[in-house]
C-alpha cells in the first residue's frame, strides 16, 4: 500500500534523498508557453527542472543557442529551482552530467508520443535514464516552436504564444 510519503520517495523528493532534478530538453527555437506548463507541471513532481537547450552546430537556429538560455533564464530569474543551460552532443550524457534522475518531455499528438517512446527506450536501455512524457495541455496542444517562427517570420505578433 503507498502512502503519500511513499509516492514522494517514489519521485525522488522525500527526506534524506536529496535534491531531485529532472531534464527538460529542446532546441527552444523560441520558449512557448507549451514548454512554459511543462516546466510548471514538472516542477509538481521534482526539486528541480533543469532546462537543458540542445543544439547542433551543424544547424543554425533563429536565435543563437547562448541568447535562448539568457531569455529561457530570464523568465525563471526568480525562481531557484529551474536552471537553464545549453549543451550540444548526446542528451542522455548531458542528463547524466547534470546528476538528474529522469528527462521529462511533452507531446502533442500521437507522433509525438511516438517519437518519444523510442528516445525513451533507448535512454533507459543504453544510459538508464527514465522518460516522462506529459501530454500537452489541450489548449496548447497546437502551439510549437516551428509554428511560432513561421509566423512570426511573416510579420505576425507571436506574444500571446510566448510565456
Amino acid at each position: 500500500m503507498n502512502t503519500s510519503a511513499d509516492n514522494s520517495l517514489l519521485l525522488g523528493g522525500g527526506k534524506g534523498r536529496g535534491l531531485s532534478a529532472v531534464l527538460f530538453p529542446g532546441s527552444f527555437d523560441p520558449f512557448t508557453k507549451g514548454h512554459a506548463d511543462i516546466v510548471r507541471r514538472a516542477l509538481l513532481m521534482f526539486d528541480e527542472v533543469v532546462i537543458g537547450v540542445g543544439y547542433n552546430g551543424n544547424k543554425a537556429g533563429a536565435v543563437s543557442p547562448e541568447e535562448r538560455v539568457e531569455k529561457i533564464g530570464k523568465l525563471y530569474a526568480d525562481n531557484p529551482r529551474v536552471r537553464v543551460d545549453c549543451y550540444s552532443g548526446l542528451t542522455a550524457d548531458f542528463a547524466k552530467a547534470n546528476g538528474v534522475v529522469a528527462i521529462v518531455r511533452g507531446v502533442r499528438s500521437f507522433a509525438d508520443y511516438e517519437y518519444e517512446m523510442q528516445m525513451a527506450d533507448v535512454n533507459r536501455q543504453l544510459f538508464g535514464i527514465e522518460t516522462i512524457i506529459l501530454p500537452a495541455t489541450p489548449e496548447l496542444a497546437a502551439l510549437s516552436s516551428s509554428v511560432v517562427r513561421e509566423l512570426s517570420h511573416f510579420g505576425h505578433d507571436v506574444s500571446d504564444l510566448l510565456p
